[in-house]
């Protein structure tokens, strides 16, 4: 039988960054999980042992990758998975399933994605990452904001120590400018809002803006305005009652159709049944 642990986050109330479950397992030989599909990344750090990942790209071809102890390997929503341990030297590792309007940004810093799922830490320095995975794994009780404060650690140490870490350049305007565009995309986001709007609330070009805001942000204005989207959609989806062509319209979406397919796309499921398989489990029940 494996030696495991797991928990779920017990909070819903972070944009940003959003933690969904954590745990480790020592597996036994040929132990397999998948073929899978998540709704939101899953890292898993190996901390001893080996073992295989078959992960899926968006072409639906499939790549084959053996990882061993220092390594990692990434997750993305939406992406066909199986990973499985060695017969003879089975691994155990530390996982993170997380998501928010950040955690692409913040994975792409990394060098880690759909084309290259595979953690390699610079000069075999990983311990830090697994360190920071470790500690919210055995801190399940500690509060939601306590949790979250460290998922970002994690995730600077993931950028830091990253051998496919990218480089970014920034500078105080740069990011006075940013901030500005964020602060008016979540103001503004339930309304068709467009990216001259965007650029001339910041009083750049709209060019220069959409080069400079893919530069710091890691992603077009129009991708984040999506992400921010369907982000706060999915969490009035979790949280409330309210039918899902009211929540499609007050996310921006007028045309519930529409909203159904960028959901679905974004998160693998259509609306009503990730709404089904993602509504918080209710105590004593």
């Amino acid at each position: 039988m494996s030696d495991y642990s797991f928990s779920m986050f017990p909070n819903d109330n972070f944009l940003d960054f959003r933690l969904f479950q954590y745990g480790w397992e020592q597996c036994e030989p040929l132990y397999s999980f998948g073929p899978f599909v998540r709704n939101h990344y899953l890292f898993h750090y190996v901390i001893s042992g080996k073992g295989t990942l078959l992960s899926n790209d968006s072409g639906g071809v499939t790549h084959r990758y053996q990882l061993g102890a220092g390594q990692g390997f990434l997750i993305c929503p939406g992406l066909v998975n199986t990973y499985c341990a060695d017969e003879r030297q089975p691994w155990k590792y530390v996982w993170l399933e997380f998501d928010g309007l950040r955690a692409a940004d913040y994975l792409e810093a990394a060098g880690l994605g759909q084309a290259q799922p595979i953690y390699r830490p610079q000069n075999g320095a990983g311990e830090g990452v697994c360190s920071r995975m470790l500690y919210i794994s055995d801190h399940a009780n500690a509060s939601p904001l306590h949790l979250v404060g460290h998922l970002c650690l994690f995730l600077d140490e993931l950028v830091q120590s990253s051998s496919t870490r990218r480089e970014r350049q920034s500078g105080p305007l740069r990011d006075f400018y940013i901030q500005e565009a964020v602060t008016f995309i979540q103001q503004n986001f339930h309304r068709g809002i467009t990216v001259e709007e965007i650029a001339d609330a910041c009083k750049l070009n709209r060019s220069y803006f959409s080069r400079l805001f893919k530069e710091v942000i890691g992603c077009t204005p129009q991708e984040f305005i999506i992400r921010l989207r369907l982000t706060r959609a999915a969490e009035q989806m979790r949280t409330t009652s309210d039918p899902i062509g009211d929540i499609a319209r007050r996310c921006g979406y007028p045309n519930q159709l529409h909203f159904s397919q960028a959901f679905k796309k974004r998160y693998g499921l259509p609306p009503r049944e990730w709404r089904k398989e993602n509504r918080p489990i209710k105590k004593g029940t």
